[in-house]
């Protein structure tokens, strides 16, 4: 029940008026401890007190985005509504500066697009010093202009998105506001017309004429400005001129310093590349340079194989002619002379051997080697 809105509350924007506030931000605030027990059982009357306990403004703050009592306090405003006449006091409250805001913020979310513009415009001349709480539970330091031209300007403020209203110039356009006036516009005019007047008493006492009084200047004057118009005119003529040559020699400046830039960039392109082809002519050399040697080191092991190869047959050679000679020594016919005193041959006495198929016991021995190669190849003998 404490947190309904009053019976007698008007809708806002078509609405109820605590629903202009975001659903979780209502419930954070439904739920907190300043709420529990400060605002419950305030009335529009009240609310003054609380509202000028406050010292500093802001939305949600922390972790868990607690709502701060400035907040607290607005929603307490949509929910009991409080009269027009009381928020513009709140406005006008020109001693407690947190009430000022407080109203002003209030109005943002209920007011008319001119009840807007008509009470929170001239706030933009009070520059008090404000402090906001930040999201992350910091304070920041801001000023009234700031948070009213924030309400006027932005959508969102105070983790609460503002209702839309229309711009000033539209407003303007339909006759519905008149056009802003500064509060400085009257310094100003006072100011322009107190030198004026100094200006036209200077001239009288000068001329001293009645004509000249009228008239607001004299020949004399004329000339000078003048001159002085025209030595102005040609100063500044000179000066143009000097500016464009000037201009002229620092854009061709510029242009040599980007040529010389680009000349640079192509010659270290250049020199990489030749680097590049270098060191791939390099690696090329040393390949082949490796490919060579490897061809001459397989070279010299094949010559020295064939080599030894040769030596090896040779000594075989020699051997076998050798082994030949004593055969042949050995098998020549043996003469003998028996008890009557004739000589004969043993070797006719030996019985007669038969020849072997493979040819191996051929009398020429060039023959029987050249059998003994064909037995071991698996060839058939010669024979002669």
């Amino acid at each position: 029940m404490a947190n309904r809105t009053d019976p007698s509350a008007k809708s806002i924007h078509g609405t109820n008026p605590q629903n202009l506030v975001e659903k979780i931000l209502r419930s954070k605030i439904y739920q907190n401890t300043y709420w529990k027990e400060q605002c419950f059982g305030l009335t529009a009357e009240t609310l003054v007190d609380k509202a000028m306990e406050l010292d500093h403004l802001g939305g949600t703050f922390g972790g868990n985005r607690k709502p701060t009592p400035f907040m607290c306090l607005v929603m307490k405003m949509l929910q009991i509504q409080p009269e027009k006449d009381i928020v513009v006091e709140f406005i006008k409250n020109e001693d407690y500066k947190y009430v000022r805001i407080l109203g002003a913020f209030y109005l943002r979310l209920t007011g008319t697009d001119t009840d807007v513009y008509q009470y929170l415009e001239p706030l933009y001349n009070d520059y008090r010093k404000l402090r906001q709480k930040l999201n992350d539970g910091r304070f920041s330091l801001t000023h009234v202009d700031e948070l009213i031209d924030e309400l006027l300007t932005k959508d969102y403020s105070c983790d609460i998105a503002l209702p839309r209203i229309k711009k000033r110039w539209t407003l303007e356009s339909i006759g519905t506001l008149p056009p802003r006036k500064s509060a400085l516009e009257d310094d100003f005019e006072e100011e322009e017309d107190k030198e004026e007047d100094d200006q036209t008493m200077v001239d009288v006492e000068e001329d001293g004429h009645e004509k000249d009084y009228y008239r607001g200047r004299s020949p004399a004057r004329d000339r000078d400005r003048d001159r002085k118009r025209d030595s102005h005119r040609h100063r500044d003529r000179d000066y143009d001129r000097d500016y464009d040559r000037e201009r002229g020699r620092g854009r061709d400046r510029d242009r040599e310093r980007d040529r010389d830039r680009h000349r640079l960039r192509e010659d270290k392109d250049y020199c990489r590349e030749r680097g590049r082809e270098r060191e791939r002519d390099d690696r090329e050399r040393d390949r082949r340079d490796r490919d060579r040697g490897r061809r001459r080191s397989y070279s010299r092991s094949r010559s020295r194989s064939r080599s030894r190869d040769r030596k090896e047959r040779g000594g075989d050679r020699e051997g076998r002619d050798h082994r030949k000679r004593h055969a042949l020594s050995s098998a020549s016919p043996r003469r003998h002379e028996d008890e009557n005193g004739n000589a004969r041959d043993e070797s006719k006495k030996k019985k007669q051997k038969k020849p072997k198929e493979d040819g191996t016991d051929h009398p020429d021995p060039e023959i029987a080697e050249a059998n003994r190669l064909r037995a071991s190849l698996g060839l058939k003998p010669l024979r002669p």
